[in-house]
Formats: C-alpha cells, structure tokens, sequence
C-alpha cells in the first residue's frame, strides 16, 4: 500500500511482520507510532545527522547500525555530506513526517541523532550526561539526575532530562554554538569532578568497571565529533517497545521511574496530559565561556 504525505508518496510493506515479539507490536504499529509522534520528534531531529538502527526482521533477529545514506532510497528524501571519524560520508536527515515513516517502513526502530547541526558539524549545541545504574537498582540514577541538576541550580543552568528506553538517564544541557566537542567534554568532565568530589562514595570518573567500586559512572564521552545520541521520542529496540522519552524534574521523585518506564503503548496519554518537558529548550542555550567562568569562581569559593 501507498500513503500520501503532501507531496511526497511512501510505500508501506509487510505491516503485519511482528517486531516485537513479546507484545505482539507489528511493523505497522511501529509505522503508525512514528507518524503519530511526528511532531514531537521532528524538532529534535530534522537538522542533525541521523543514525539509523535497524531490525527489519524485529528485535528478535540480527539489526544493524547504518550511518551513511543507502543509494536506494527515494530522491526526495534529504542527505547531507558531513566528516565523521571514518571519513566524508553523505548521511541521511529527516525533516519531515514522509521521512520518518519511510524510515519505520525500513525497519528503523531507534534514531541516534549528532549532538551538533548541520550547517556547523564541529560546534555542538548540546552537553550531555549519560547516566547508568552501577547496578539493577534505578535509585543512584534518580540520585545522581538530582545531583547534577543541583548542581546546574547553583550555576544558574537549566538541565533536561529523559529516560533512554534502555538503561538510564540521559542529561542535556543546552548550549550555544560556540565551541568545540573538545572544550566541551572538557568542562562536562569539570562538572562531573565537582560532583566526585562532593560525594566520593557515590560517583566516579573511572572508565573502568572493575576499578568503580559500585559508584555510579558519570558519562561525558558522548561529547565527542560524530557520537550520538539516542533521540527523544525515539523507540528502542528493546523488549516492551520502551521510547527515549522526555521528563521534568519532578518525575525523579517516582519511585517507579526507570529507564523503559515509557512505552510505545503509554507515550501519548502522558503526552497528553502534560506540558512538553523540554519547552523552552533553545531558549536555555548558553555560553560555555560564561559557564566555565562561573564553575571557576565555584571551584574558588569551595577552596576557600
């Protein structure tokens, strides 16, 4: 069959073939999510490098992580020639509703997307913190997003988080575009060491596993040229069909909160009861100059 999307015409194949198996969640219910959550996801992804992750046979079978543009797919869909650590390579971009169910149609279940734009690749315009249970237990996750976004109060930053559908938590701080991954990863890992200092017993920096003593890791590599991440609103591919889903601060003091707490079968009916919890995302962005300067004045204040 054939769906029209204004100008742009996309045709939809073995809609019944089951995707997720212990749900019984089909390719087409997949089809039909990412078109319903178009307008959510499109603002975070449609002017940045996409990554796709795809399981044409379901997540029970073998998937794939595929970065570049396949010669067969259809002229109208955009793509973009970008560096990455493999070299140039023309990477697809979603821009529109069309593109996004294209994509689900091929088997896409998850989108990764650059913590940069495209039209400046080398100068992000997101911080992140990749924040994972040292253990089965979720609370050092609550724990650690509540800590860090102390933090981020006392330097007057606006953090956003959201679940990834996977293991943890992942933190954002928006900013403007500036400078480069390398300064920034730089003062993420300042951040991060204000914290292991504060509470030794609970955080790390070690890469390691076996040297992290069960403290929780806190993860800033993603800072990086051509890392991703995965996108809000994106599903994972994982039993349950759990989605990257946004949260407001609050929602750290449920309990119940865990990393696949959102569904493809629970998003909407929280989408419809609340405000977006990234509104006024952009609008946050600041400078890393002026954040590194008030981290220093910080660091000295402590000293003293």
């Amino acid at each position: 069959m054939r769906k029209q999307f204004g100008r742009y015409s996309v045709e939809l194949s073995n809609r019944d073939k089951i995707f997720y198996p212990g749900i019984s969640l089909t390719k087409g219910d997949v089809i039909d999510y990412y078109e319903k959550v178009a307008e959510f996801i499109l603002p975070h992804i449609r002017q940045r490098p996409l990554t796709m992750e795809r399981y044409p046979d379901g997540i029970d079978d073998e998937g794939f992580i595929q970065k570049n543009f396949p010669d067969y797919f259809p002229s109208w869909f955009e793509r973009a020639r970008v560096r990455t650590r493999e070299g140039r390579q023309t990477v697809p971009v979603c821009r529109n509703r069309a593109s996004l169910v294209y994509l689900a149609n091929q088997g896409c279940i998850a989108c990764h997307v650059w913590l940069s734009r495209l039209d400046r690749p080398q100068k992000p315009d997101q911080m992140i913190f990749d924040l994972d249970p040292p253990g089965s237990d979720f609370e050092p996750v609550r724990q650690a997003a509540r800590d860090c976004l102390a933090l981020f109060d006392e330097l007057g930053l606006t953090g956003y988080l959201k679940t990834t559908g996977s293991r943890g938590l992942h933190l954002l701080l928006p900013l403007r575009r500036e400078h480069s991954f390398d300064e920034v990863r730089d003062v993420a890992t300042d951040l991060a060491r204000v914290l292991v200092r504060r509470y030794p017993d609970r955080y790390t920096l070690e890469q390691r596993k076996d040297k992290r003593k069960g403290r929780l890791y806190l993860d800033v590599q993603r800072n990086a040229h051509g890392q991703t991440a995965v996108a809000p609103y994106s599903l994972r591919a994982r039993p349950g069909a759990p989605v990257a889903a946004p949260i407001d601060r609050e929602r750290l003091d449920d309990a119940g909160l865990h990393a696949r707490f959102y569904t493809a079968k629970n998003l909407f009916r929280s989408l419809a009861q609340k405000k977006d919890p990234w509104r006024g995302l952009k609008k946050s962005a600041r400078s890393l100059s002026v954040v590194k300067r008030d981290l220093a004045q910080l660091l000295k204040h402590e000293e003293n």
